[in-house]
């Protein structure tokens, strides 16, 4: 296939896994309780064999096959996405950069849906500047440190079996952070949950002393902001293919609702307004689906500019998904506004994406660095200039 077109296997995948969501795991979600993981969905997850999909032969996935995962599970049930999503963000350093001892403890726990993971990288004064944290990892002896400090606005924190963390071992700046893999039954380790406007588990960790030893480094030490990037390169095109998702639930929902909805004698969808703009919504989807594939495919291939190209899919794609909700809450009036309702339900859920793994305006100054970058490189081939 191109970056521009599914095969027939690919069409076919995705419908079975949007079959198996809504008759599986949509179920469930909808027993779970607001904020709080929900483990029988994790596990079915892991029944299902998707979260070992974030890991195959235990190695990375293929940055395509994870969109059209989170896609199609978001089409569905976002909350089903979202638990698989989070498994993969916090398990992603232990497969890119943990030792065989990390992987063989963590990794079949994860995939059996058995233990549930954190990323936990923003702090309360670093956020979009993530370079900036100040979680303290002070020396306690040879290959010893102990963690002080908190972090704020992780996803199933505090309620997770273990964290990738992320704390300052040097100077400050990017190359002064240590990644480490943190159980949750570390001495000194707590937490509390945070009220938030997204249904998913939201938290804060906090360190008061907690011990962790060279055994527990990712990667190598001073050398966790690497870790945190190459993690967070993989994830952002599928961040823009989970807001595909939820663009397209919404976009098909305003479609069946201005088929069957009558308004000044007729059926919505009659009304030039309303056609035009299904149309605006439609298109805004599928261009938003084409860069994000586009994006997946140049990461699967090893493409330099990653990053640029991962920036742009996020921006797009989210700031789409914001605009196609909103739009279809309008075409629906005031019922897509009752609580349960499929539309009030993505118009809360949609919003965090323009903000977590790099806000929107993050993406934006990415995406124009990248582009003064290319500027000033001279073209292959090209004479110098006097």
């Amino acid at each position: 296939m191109t970056a521009f077109a599914l095969g027939p296997e690919q069409e076919e995948w995705c419908a079975r896994l949007r079959a198996d969501t809504a008759g599986r795991l949509r179920p469930l979600a909808e027993r779970g309780e607001l904020g709080r993981v929900n483990r029988p969905l994790v596990a079915a997850l892991g029944e299902l064999g998707l979260l070992r999909r974030l890991f195959p032969d235990g190695g990375s996935p293929r940055a395509l096959d994870l969109c059209l995962l989170r896609e199609s599970l978001a089409q569905e049930c976002t909350e089903a996405e979202t638990a698989l999503a989070l498994q993969g963000l916090g398990a992603c350093p232990i497969v890119q950069s943990g030792t065989a001892e990390q992987r063989d403890r963590w990794l079949p726990e994860v995939a059996a849906g058995r233990a549930v993971a954190a990323f936990a990288l923003s702090e309360p004064g670093a956020g979009s500047d993530a370079a900036a944290l100040a979680l303290a990892a002070a020396p306690d002896g040879p290959g010893r440190w102990r963690l002080s400090g908190e972090k704020c606005w992780i996803s199933n924190a505090p309620e997770a079996d273990f964290a990738t963390v992320f704390a300052r071992t040097g100077a400050d700046g990017p190359r002064g952070i240590t990644a480490f893999l943190v159980p949750a039954d570390r001495p000194g380790l707590g937490g509390q949950r945070l009220d938030m406007l997204s249904p998913h588990p939201i938290g804060t960790l906090v360190f008061d002393g907690t011990p962790v030893t060279a055994a527990d480094v990712l990667g190598e030490v001073d050398g966790g902001f690497g870790v945190a990037m190459r993690t967070l390169n993989l994830f952002r095109p599928s961040v823009g293919a989970f807001a595909v998702g939820m663009a397209q639930a919404a976009l098909d929902a305003a479609v069946a609702h201005a088929g069957t909805r009558t308004a000044f004698g007729g059926p919505l969808k009659d009304l030039q307004s309303v056609g035009h703009q299904l149309a605006e919504m439609a298109t805004r989807v599928e261009s938003a689906r084409l860069l994000v594939y586009a994006a997946a495919a140049a990461y699967d291939r090893g493409a330099p500019d990653i990053a640029r190209r991962a920036a742009m899919a996020k921006l797009l794609a989210t700031e789409t998904a914001q605009y196609v909700v909103d739009a279809a809450v309008q075409i629906h009036g005031a019922r897509a506004l009752r609580r349960g309702h499929l539309l009030e339900h993505l118009y809360r859920e949609v919003r965090a994406p323009r903000i977590y793994e790099g806000a929107t305006e993050v993406q934006r100054s990415l995406i124009a660095k990248e582009l003064y970058r290319t500027a000033a490189r001279p073209p292959a081939g090209a004479a110098p200039r006097d």
